[in-house]
């Protein structure tokens, strides 16, 4: 869904400033492999299969074996920390070994063009991930694939959002043009050309709206805009995979989740110069995502397979192309959502088509994820139902692995589009009900509005004497949780502080970086430790929290204690 928070709330989603200043640019440290967790002594997780093609409807290797892509999102970097989410609580390799350890093959890693272009990320927890402070979000990309490919994962690179705001109708905005678009991808794929882990690239990430395909015009016209991409690609490296999700509205007037319809992908196929390097990829949600007709029909979920089958099964079936099912998931709490599940597996073991579920990450709103809220606990009724398609493995503990050596950087300044902009397009598509998913969630909509991107609360004003200022900060919420980081600005030396506020539904404080944190009744009440227990004059340091809850604390008030 990505989608549609993924709409976090929505996604949906722009402060990128993890400045913990001296404090924590003490506690960087470069090279080495932090929290890894000792693995059993049992059957290693599979080799990495090397660069990928395809073969009529099948992935295959180099030797022409086929292959399954069975893939999992972790996202974050395409929101406003720019950072994979829960690094606020575990370590990245924790998450990693965690991953490969369900049975994944593969990550798709979601990011913005904003956050490549970014010089810092935030909400990392320092004392569980010292090693990634300082990073830039494209060293932390180079981080994450290195230590992904330690653990036997793969990874692609899903380009989820222009900016780290909302997700985008069309493959440019008014800020991100197409050129920008494709300078950013042909960087990414130069810096990774001799890096076999990363097997390919997701273009954009759910085209809605006035997005077309092979309709002729340029400034809607999604496959001829991925054939301009894709050949841009692989003029760099002609090794990577091309994955090429459909579009909301069918040339035949139906409608299906965004990016989801791949119907007349048969008649007008996205041809590249390079050939055997096409994946289309579909996304699917249940009916609590968005109740789509089909789920009301009388012989649902029976119904299922041929309507798949219609938007983009079908090309596997006649053996046309691959399919990468590059997004579904489900909280899995209704009658309906379990027949959708069910029925889904089935057809996804019965077609061999490859997936990558959404999410690993459990603050997504339509959705959840495979883990709890404490980032570890795995969601066991969730891997039960994917298990015909996803058994557990026993995970190596890995090697340090040096990140790639940095190429070129990406292009950063955000002109208006050169590429003809879109007309108007009214959805004649229902738009669903909000749904909190992060960023990124697959809804039918007219266009959808841009959610605000987090900024910092400014009403009402805080009580904060003055030698510290405080600053609510909200990262995310889903409809049980949040994130939210507090900026704290020393104006005097400051020994010891400490920030309370009202939050009516928070049930539990789970996780805090920076200081730690206490509820009664409503209240919470924060105190500084580790590295901000104490500040220098003038010294800026941004904590943070994450909490269980029904809602989240908009604009709380602050009250500010400070010796």
């Amino acid at each position: 869904m990505s989608g549609w928070l993924e709409r976090w709330s929505s996604a949906r989603r722009t402060v990128r400033r993890l400045t913990a200043a001296a404090a924590v640019a003490a506690l960087a440290v470069t090279g080495a492999v932090t929290g890894a967790v000792a693995a059993p002594n049992a059957t290693a997780a599979t080799a990495l299969p090397g660069w990928l093609s395809t073969r009529g409807s099948s992935i295959v290797t180099s030797a022409g074996t086929p292959y399954t892509i069975k893939a999992v999102a972790w996202f974050g970097m395409e929101t406003s920390n720019c950072a994979p989410h829960g690094l606020w609580s575990i370590s990245l390799d924790e998450g990693l070994r965690s991953i490969a350890g369900m049975g994944f093959t593969t990550i798709r890693l979601p990011f913005s063009n904003e956050c490549l272009a970014a010089s810092s990320t935030n909400s990392i927890n320092t004392s569980v991930n010292a090693d990634l402070v300082g990073l830039s979000p494209l060293r932390l990309m180079d981080t994450v694939i290195a230590r992904a490919k330690g653990y036997g994962l793969t990874v692609i690179l899903d380009r989820h959002r222009p900016d780290s705001a909302a997700q985008s109708e069309l493959w440019y905005t008014g800020a991100y043009s197409e050129k920008r678009w494709i300078d950013d991808w042909k960087m990414l794929a130069q810096r990774y050309k001799n890096e076999p882990a990363v097997i390919g690239v997701d273009l954009h990430n759910e085209p809605h709206g006035p997005a077309c395909w092979n309709c002729g015009d340029p400034a809607r016209d999604w496959r001829a805009a991925a054939t301009r991409a894709g050949d841009a690609v692989l003029a760099v490296n002609p090794k990577l995979l091309i994955i090429v999700e459909g579009v909301e509205r069918q040339n035949d007037g139906s409608s299906t989740w965004w990016g989801g319809g791949l119907r007349d992908v048969g008649a007008a196929p996205v041809v590249l110069k390079v050939k055997n390097r096409v994946v289309y990829s579909p996304h699917d949600y249940p009916a609590t995502v968005h109740q789509q007709s089909w789920f009301s029909a009388p012989n649902y979920p029976a119904n299922l397979e041929s309507v798949w089958d219609a938007n983009w099964g079908y090309l596997v079936r006649k053996n046309i192309a691959p399919v990468l099912l590059g997004e579904f998931g489900t909280k899995l709490e209704t009658d309906s959502d379990k027949a959708w599940m069910t029925t889904l597996v089935a057809y996804l073991a019965k077609t061999k088509i490859s997936y990558a579920y959404w999410s690993f990450n459990p603050n997504s709103g339509d959705t959840g994820g495979l883990v709890t809220d404490d980032w570890r606990t795995l969601q066991k009724a969730k891997l039960a139902a994917l298990r015909p398609i996803l058994a557990p493995v026993a995970v190596p503990t890995p090697k340090p692995t040096a990140s790639p050596s940095a190429s070129p950087k990406p292009s950063t300044s955000p002109k208006p589009s050169t590429s003809p902009k879109p007309t108007a397009s009214p959805s004649s598509t229902p738009k669903p009900s909000s749904s909190s998913k992060p960023s990124t969630s697959p809804k039918p909509s007219a266009s959808p509005s841009a959610s605000p991107k987090p900024t910092a609360s400014t009403s009402p004003k805080p009580s904060t004497p003055a030698s510290l200022s405080a600053t609510w900060v909200p990262q995310n919420a889903w409809g049980e949780g949040y994130v939210a980081e507090l900026s704290l600005t020393a104006g005097a030396a400051v020994k010891a502080w400490s920030v309370s506020f009202e939050a009516p539904g928070t049930t539990a404080v789970t996780n805090a970086w920076g200081m730690s944190c206490a509820l009664s009744g409503t209240t919470v009440t924060c105190t500084g430790t580790e590295w901000a227990a104490s500040l220098a004059p003038g010294q800026n340091v941004r904590v943070g929290l994450q909490a269980a809850a029904t809602r989240a604390p908009t604009t709380p008030r602050l009250s500010v204690s400070a010796s």
